[in-house]
């Protein structure tokens, strides 16, 4: 079976996502034509997973590609586009691809204004900028947003890294970045305080404590949502919930109240736990550090 000609792609922002993406496509069989780094940790990204690959001014690297990776952060994305535009950058249309996962194609309307296309294609997966990243590719959902006409182009590009492409709205985006925001960066908040609590009770390698209870509750919450809730506010304990509050540096109680409440609400509207320690829960989780 004769082989799709291999696309030559320049990486605009070589971060821990770029450096990753890049090396995949190349890994692919694609052509990593050049890529633009100013800091020395994305330097170090490029020679460690795009060796070989010019480092060059960004205008250099989007006048030698068909496509443009571009992983910088989410608010530099429009004034960047905006000033390459400037520089006739987008003469002659380009395809343009960005990973952020809160905007759309709309964040670069001078690429589509000089008659490119945009696909915005977000992994559901968090990158440490190393080549172990790679691996992780393999299976990954990706949430792909194009512009009139690059929608199967960008679910294609995600096949060929491997991973497993999905059309989301535009506009249901930044609902859809949120709930995964939520999910993975409160988490390691989340663990974080758990860790420091355990630390203060003397024990120097909480995560050997917490390892099997998180992995456990994590695996029972994916499959069985709010059903797999068990602790003190699920059981209406609210002595063991005052004492709980009692104990903890403001920090932690900050965010071990705001979560307990949310829980409380969540498991009352399923009339899971018992009704009378409902409104006493309430006002205790309701009372604000003086």
């Amino acid at each position: 079976m004769e082989q799709p000609p291999a696309l030559r792609i320049g990486v605009v922002g070589v971060g821990k996502v770029g450096a990753v993406l890049g090396a995949a496509f190349r890994a692919a069989g694609h052509e990593i034509v050049a890529a633009s780094a100013v800091s020395e940790a994305s330097r170090e990204r490029a020679r460690q997973l795009l060796p070989g690959v010019p480092i060059v001014p960004i205008p250099e690297v989007i006048a030698a590609v068909d496509v443009v990776l571009m992983t910088v952060p989410d608010d530099a994305l429009a004034p960047l586009a905006s000033g390459l535009g400037t520089e006739n950058a987008w003469h002659g249309g380009k395809l343009v691809v960005h990973t952020s996962g809160f905007h759309g194609p709309s964040v670069l309307q001078p690429v589509l204004d000089a008659g490119g296309d945009v696909v915005a294609m977000h992994p559901a997966m968090t990158f440490t900028g190393e080549a172990r990243d790679l691996a992780r590719i393999i299976g990954t959902p990706f949430a792909v947003t194009g512009s009139p006409g690059a929608q199967l182009i960008g679910e294609a590009l995600v096949v060929d890294l491997g991973g497993d492409p999905f059309a989301l709205h535009e506009d249901d985006r930044a609902r859809y970045h949120a709930a995964l925001a939520h999910g993975s960066n409160h988490l390691v908040t989340l663990v974080g305080q758990s860790q420091q609590v355990l630390r203060e009770v003397g024990i120097d390698d909480p995560s050997r404590i917490l390892r099997p209870l998180l992995e456990a509750s994590l695996e029972n919450a994916l499959e069985r949502g709010d059903k797999a809730l068990t602790g003190p506010v699920a059981r209406g304990d609210v002595d063991t919930v005052r004492a709980h509050l009692g104990v903890l540096t403001q920090d932690v109680r900050m965010a071990y109240r705001a979560m307990a409440r949310a829980t409380l609400e969540r498991t009352a509207r399923r009339r899971a736990l018992p009704a009378e320690t409902v409104a006493p829960l309430t006002a205790l989780l309701s009372q604000e550090d003086a």
